[in-house]
């Protein structure tokens, strides 16, 4: 039997903020750090976590109320969509954001013990937060810095070019190859005295 659950946390931003980034593709993307194809149109289809999860407007009231049809990959064939209900309701210290989550197919537990917790939840509450940190702080000086030592990370892994040869560098290489030539040639001439010379 298909079970219901409801989730609250509270979001420091606005009502209104929250309901844009929700409905917002990129903002959406960003927020939950997966890609996501959002509308603010009734009746549009959504879809979020990379394609993990697709469904289709329900309600829309702006800055109050989100209801979509959500399905996962998880859900068979006969499984109906399970329904999401976002209620925004402002709070001190943000919004107090409630997540109803009806027909969720039985046994599917990890939606409530966790999976909105760490897919949304915390990475929406860390995009309101980085948002609100004005430019030039020192938060915002050390996300800047981490961004920087992840795209240096990404450089470095790159294979570096090679170095071009100078005149000098061929001749010393030529003359490693001749030497080695030498010494090839020598070792085979020895090996048939040798094997001529047991027979």
């Amino acid at each position: 039997m298909p079970y219901a659950f409801t989730l609250s946390t509270t979001i420091p931003a606005t009502a209104q903020e929250i309901y844009d980034a929700w409905v917002d593709s990129v903002a959406h993307s960003e927020m939950t750090q997966a890609v996501a194809s959002m509308s603010d149109e009734l009746g549009a289809a959504v879809s979020a976590s990379n394609g993990y999860i697709t469904g289709r407007n329900l309600e829309m009231v702006p800055g109050e109320r989100i209801v979509q049809s959500w399905r996962t990959a998880d859900f068979a064939d006969e499984h109906e969509d399970s329904i999401i209900t976002l209620t925004l309701e402002k709070v001190e210290g943000g919004t107090l954001l409630t997540l109803a989550h009806s027909n969720v197919p039985d046994g599917q537990t990890s939606y409530e013990l966790g999976g909105w917790e760490e897919y949304y939840f915390k990475p929406m509450t860390e995009y309101f937060v980085d948002r609100a940190r004005p430019e030039g702080t020192e938060e915002a000086t050390q996300a800047e810095l981490r961004t920087k030592r992840a795209v240096g990370r990404k450089k470095a892994k790159r294979a570096a070019p090679k170095p071009k040869a100078t005149a000098s560098s061929r001749k010393s290489a030529q003359r490693v190859a001749a030497q080695s030539r030498r010494k090839s040639a020598a070792k085979t001439r020895n090996t048939r005295a040798k094997s001529r010379s047991g027979k």
